[in-house]
């Protein structure tokens, strides 16, 4: 490059070198574009009070009715969308992903009809698709040739849904899956490497139709994030014009902070101020993206779950079928939607469910059910839902769950209790309605507290009911309320949840003394870090962070020296780490193993625990430098004496 471009793109803000940043311009306020800076923002009353958004992920891709991804499956040979696309279509050098956009007409389309439907169903927040990988807008955009106005349906999507959105006084967000669209769509520059077209380029390869396919990546630039600064300002220039022109309560981000840099920072601390110059001061945005927020933003967990409450603020997206429309997925249930919901709000968290749209704009018939009967549901059982914050614990529960995006699919019954808050009411939701007529709450058994009053959501009766050392117990009526729950209102004094065996994240000793700290029922610390399966047995996996650890609650009945040992699995070679409690540390060191799945039980030395009580085991990377990528399995505590 040579010093007058270099000087160039300077001027424009289109490249800059190693601690230079590009030009984003952000809106006075007390937001800086640094992780310091945005720790001072409190998620707006808002959103913990709505608890369920309704998504409109929908656009283009949905076209094909193929599914999700279809713009870059399509340039993948041996991918579905590729073999597809071939035979309804013609190769990708001559029909491609440009020729499908004109094919989206929304021509059954009704934001005002489909709205009322959400509203009724529950929803509080509604969110548009703002553009997809796809580089496909659904605004209004001056920037980017390539959206719904100019082509396809000819029509302001995202105006459009808003205006429906705040007649029926749901809020209104907006979704960009833009950060990632320009490594995501190189696909489109290649050509196929065997058959009648090899080496024939694919119509993303013409350097006519790069303002939708994107340059050429650079050699090496593959990640989610781009790493070139060009695009980190394409970016926050045309995302800046969808925040700026349509001042949306919520902006999601499908990845993490953007780029991980200033462009990022930017676009968060620009979307705060914005906000609170609108409203005197006050910020009453959400910012939703998939890392760990501190309460910087609200987390988002992508078709998963918390595995307990989290103090901060935090949202599953999630879909009744696909993404995109998919001829060949089957639609979830209401009960699956309505165990999400509950679930999820038990942990402090919110839902933002997708439901699925034709690509003429209309639902299915059965998607049309769903919704009449979520409505019904939430007429009865909002109240425990809406407005609500967590209790001292989320629940009772036998189910097992990692935590964690990708992970959603668990089978509930009336055994599994959710707890609820509201003022001065509790509320237990049993996620079922049980088979004999009774529904037992261990947590609230005579030591929790004095309940004073009970009844049952959904029924004008008065109900039976006892407090024992077994629990809170209530004689149902014959008719049941709903299929999929049955939630009673509690008022009590002083009421706290009774610790129960097997139901909380606390480890217990077995009956020699011995504590098993297993991967099941560890607190993963950080964004990547997870829980796996290796030979039908959890353990810690993706651990290749050295800045990521794991912990454990442990009840220890008096004070000791421990003998500790670690079952892991590693073939990088010997890995060093710390085993520490409150008040003291031992270095431990695993060998090698031969694979992933070839786990060793390791001796690594003695633990000291100077009281008793309930006590935090902390395991981590000794540094940086020595770390490799494990798999743990447990670490085990064993008497010294």
């Amino acid at each position: 490059m040579n010093k007058t471009v270099a000087v160039c793109l300077l001027l424009t803000g289109l490249w800059s070198r190693a601690g230079d940043v590009g030009n984003y311009p952000i809106a006075d306020g007390p937001f800086k574009p640094s992780m310091d800076s945005l720790k001072q923002y409190q998620c707006p009353d808002w959103f913990r009070d709505a608890k369920f958004g309704i998504w409109a992920h929908w656009g283009p891709q949905a076209v094909p009715m193929d599914g999700d991804w279809y713009a870059r499956g399509m340039y993948e040979p041996g991918n579905k969308h590729y073999k597809y696309h071939l035979a309804h279509y013609g190769h990708p050098s001559e029909f491609g992903y440009k020729d499908i956009i004109p094919l989206w007409k929304a021509e059954k389309w009704d934001p005002d009809r489909l709205m009322q439907l959400y509203q009724k169903a529950g929803a509080k927040y509604f969110v548009s698709m703002g553009t997809h990988h796809d580089n496909f807008f659904l605004w209004n955009s001056k920037l980017h040739n390539w959206n719904s106005v100019n082509m396809g349906p000819k029509r302001d999507v995202v105006g459009d849904w808003q205006k429906a959105a705040q007649k029926y006084g749901l809020k209104f967000g907006v979704s960009e899956h833009l950060g990632a669209s320009f490594t995501w769509f190189q696909s489109s520059h290649r050509a196929d490497k065997t058959g009648p077209k090899a080496g024939v380029p694919y119509d993303g390869a013409d350097p006519k139709w790069q303002d939708l396919y994107h340059f050429p990546a650079e050699p090496g630039d593959k990640d989610w994030y781009s790493k070139n600064p060009k695009w980190h300002q394409q970016w926050y220039n045309e995302i800046q014009e969808l925040v700026d022109n349509y001042h949306p309560d919520l902006l999601y981000t499908d990845g993490g902070v953007p780029f991980g840099n200033q462009a990022g920072l930017s676009m968060i601390a620009h979307l705060y101020n914005s906000s609170a110059a609108r409203n005197g001061g006050q910020v009453q945005v959400i910012y939703n993206c998939k890392q760990k927020s501190e309460g910087r933003w609200v987390e988002d967990l992508e078709r998963g779950i918390m595995r307990k409450i989290d103090p901060y603020p935090w949202q599953t997206d999630t879909s009744i079928g696909d993404w995109y429309y998919n001829r060949n997925w089957k639609f979830r249930p209401v009960s699956w939607v309505i165990h999400m919901l509950v679930d999820n709000v038990s942990k402090n968290g919110n839902l933002l469910l997708n439901v699925v749209q034709r690509p003429d704009g209309s639902l299915d018939p059965e998607v049309e059910e769903m919704l009449q009967q979520l409505a019904q549901w939430n007429a009865i059982h909002g109240e425990a839902i809406f407005g609500t914050r967590p209790w001292l614990v989320y629940g009772e529960s036998s189910v097992k769950v990692k935590g964690g995006n990708f992970g959603e699919d668990y089978k509930y019954n009336a055994r599994e209790i959710r707890f609820t808050t509201k003022g001065a009411t509790l509320y237990a939701l049993a996620l079922g309605w049980p088979a004999d007529g009774k529904l037992v709450v261990k947590s609230l058994a005579e030591e929790a507290g004095k309940i004073n009053a009970v009844s049952l959501l959904g029924y004008n009766g008065k109900v039976d009911w006892r407090q024992s050392a077994e629990g809170l117990i209530v004689s149902l009526p014959e008719q049941k309320v709903s299929e999929y729950t049955c939630a009673v209102r509690i008022t009590g004094t002083d009421l706290k949840p009774v610790d129960l065996p097997g139901t909380t994240t606390t480890i217990r000793s077995e009956a020699n003394g011995s504590y098993t700290l297993g991967a099941d029922s560890a607190e993963l610390h950080g964004n990547q870090i997870k829980q796996e399966t290796q030979g039908s047995q959890p353990n810690i996996g993706f651990w290749d962070k050295a800045d990521e650890w794991v912990s454990w609650k442990v009840k220890f009945p008096k004070a000791g020296t421990y003998k500790v040992s670690a079952s892991a699995a590693s073939p990088n070679g010997d890995v060093e780490f710390i085993v520490e409690s409150a008040s003291y540390q031992i270095p431990a060191k695993t060998t090698q193993t031969g694979s992933w799945a070839e786990f060793r039980e390791t001796d690594i030395g003695q633990l000291k625990i100077e009281q008793s009580g309930d006590q935090t085991i902390k395991v981590r990377p000794k540094d940086a430098a020595s770390w490799k990528a494990i798999n743990l399995r447990f670490i085990k505590l064993s008497p010294a004496s």
